[in-house]
């Protein structure tokens, strides 16, 4: 018996779906600040100064944005959200990292340079009026009540009684055999 094969007909190739290819960045840039674009809009969020788990949180909860979606694949416009929101959050006081003011006595919330600036203005200031917390800072030590004894040295002087390499290497002297 002869077996019949049925003629191969050429398939046209299935036409892609209409939908838009998508884009990634390598870097995005979001309040002066380069974030890796294969990283996920909640960690990510968080590499920017100012910017905890919770406002990362906040932010993608408040915007609408998937936690796991790469921050490569952001359009502009969602940036742009983005930064508007973390200059000015609309989340509880408990969140903000400025709670009652020293100057304004408002609730704020910092972030990115202003943040590193306003810090350390604050340490300048408890600095001038010779507070605890500013002499251990003019000092170099701890300001939160952490122990020293075995912690914090920054083996910046010799201690007593610690002989220099120097003076190590000139009481070596080679040793003559005898015979």
């Amino acid at each position: 018996m002869e077996k019949t094969q049925k003629p191969r007909v050429a398939e046209k190739p299935a036409e892609k779906a209409a939908a838009p290819e998508k884009y990634e960045e390598r870097l995005v840039r979001i309040l002066s600040e380069d974030i890796e674009g294969k990283m996920a809009v909640y960690a990510g969020l968080t590499k920017i100064k100012g910017v905890s788990w919770g406002i990362a949180n906040a932010v993608c909860r408040t915007l609408n944005l998937d936690k796991k979606r790469k921050i490569g694949s952001l359009s502009p416009e969602e940036i742009k959200k983005i930064s508007e929101f973390i200059k000015n959050p609309k989340v509880p006081s408990y969140l903000l990292n400025r709670r009652k003011d020293f100057e304004t006595g408002e609730n704020r919330h910092i972030s990115g340079t202003d943040l590193e600036l306003q810090k350390e203005f604050d340490i300048k200031r408890l600095k001038k009026i010779k507070s605890y917390r500013g002499i251990r800072h003019a000092a170099g030590l701890p300001t939160r009540g952490q122990r020293t004894k075995g912690h914090f040295r920054k083996n910046k002087t010799k201690g007593a009684g610690i002989r220099s390499k120097k003076k190590e290497k000139k009481d070596e002297r080679p040793r003559e055999q005898f015979k």
